[in-house]
């Protein structure tokens, strides 16, 4: 074995087949990715039989296609990284079955990552000098954590969300102003348009606990607000919508991060997840971090949205503690980050 240590990812998670080799869980060789996003469009969401079927045609081909742009063959790879949780469990599977399988043809490694786990990685590929300890907020479509990353594979969940994910939020509230799937990035093309102070949307707090988030009532708010006026006949400014409801879920995004780094005397706040791709959730994130005069890390968005490079460089991670798994591996769709 060289020793630079080669890790192939795969990612099934949702509604991307992915694939991609990453060289010392830092730099990307190749990352090649497969979105079903006009299909499930058509549906207004993912469509996990759909999902899973698509996963299934597809899988090979990006698999062969990620090594051919890395220059490597299954015999290069010192580990095959796959994600296994959480995620929907019919594409899970398609991703893990195709790690198995080439675990056991090659006897190459094989290493299962958690989804969240990866999305925090992705930061380490695109910060060469990013190292442990810092605070990361992670925010997707499924999940919204507040963690401290002690070091590499180590993490203390400060708080998480107590309903609705974030992107979970604003997957409905575009569907419910019309403005479709994906949510996250036509929220924040709208409400580039539009007066964030327009609309008093609620900032939503869980009671007896600093750090957990909640959007349900956020969601529900938005709803409310849209009912009332379709019951005075009056009009409704979408891209004002999108701009207030974009800003209630920032303010709170923002304010328990800059609450946790104050607390711990963070020396860095990293994003991650899908709605880390959100520009005004980027720049509010970007603006309180020179406020405190610390680091701000958050990936480029082809890195934050689902991605089989965070894959690889996470189990490059685990790769180092010797973490690997066997035949036994399973897709656990419920599967929580381990920490401390």
């Amino acid at each position: 074995m060289s020793s630079d240590v080669l890790i192939l990812g795969i990612e099934s998670s949702c509604d991307e087949t992915a694939a991609a080799v990453v060289k010392n869980g830092r730099q990307v060789l190749s990352n090649v990715i497969s979105s079903q996003i006009d299909i499930h469009t058509l549906y207004g969401g993912v469509v996990p039989e759909i999902a899973s079927r698509k996963h299934t045609e597809r899988i090979v081909q990006v698999v062969d296609k990620a090594l051919e742009e890395a220059g490597v063959g299954l015999k290069d790879l010192d580990a095959i990284a796959v994600t296994y949780g959480p995620g929907l469990v019919g594409p899970l599977l398609v991703g893990v079955s195709m790690a198995k399988a080439l675990h056991y043809v090659s006897k190459v490694p094989l290493i299962g990552v958690n989804h969240i786990e990866g999305h925090i990685c992705a930061n380490y590929i695109a910060h060469e000098d990013l190292e442990p300890p810092f605070l990361c907020l992670v925010v997707s479509g499924g999940h919204t954590h507040l963690l401290e990353t002690l070091d590499y594979g180590e993490y203390r969940i400060l708080g998480m969300t107590q309903d609705d994910a974030a992107g979970e939020a604003f997957d409905k509230v575009a569907r419910a102003v019309g403005l479709g799937y994906p949510g996250g990035p036509k929220i924040d093309k709208a409400a580039k348009e539009g007066d964030p102070d327009a609309i008093d949307f609620p900032r939503g707090k869980v009671r007896d606990s600093e750090y957990d988030f909640s959007f349900s009532g956020l969601k529900s708010a938005v709803l409310n607000y849209l009912n009332q006026m379709e019951m005075k006949n009056e009009p409704v400014s979408v891209p004002d919508v999108a701009a207030s409801f974009q800003k209630s879920v920032v303010d709170v995004l923002t304010a328990h991060t800059v609450t946790a780094a104050k607390s711990l005397n963070a020396p860095a706040i990293a994003l991650a997840g899908g709605v880390a791709s959100n520009s005004a959730l980027r720049q509010s994130m970007q603006e309180a971090a020179d406020e405190m005069g610390i680091r701000f890390y958050c990936p480029p968005p082809v890195l934050c949205t689902d991605n089989a490079a965070m894959i690889a460089g996470a189990g490059y991670f685990a790769y180092r503690r010797g973490e690997f798994a066997d035949l036994t591996l399973n897709a656990v769709p419920g599967l929580r980050l381990k920490h401390i």
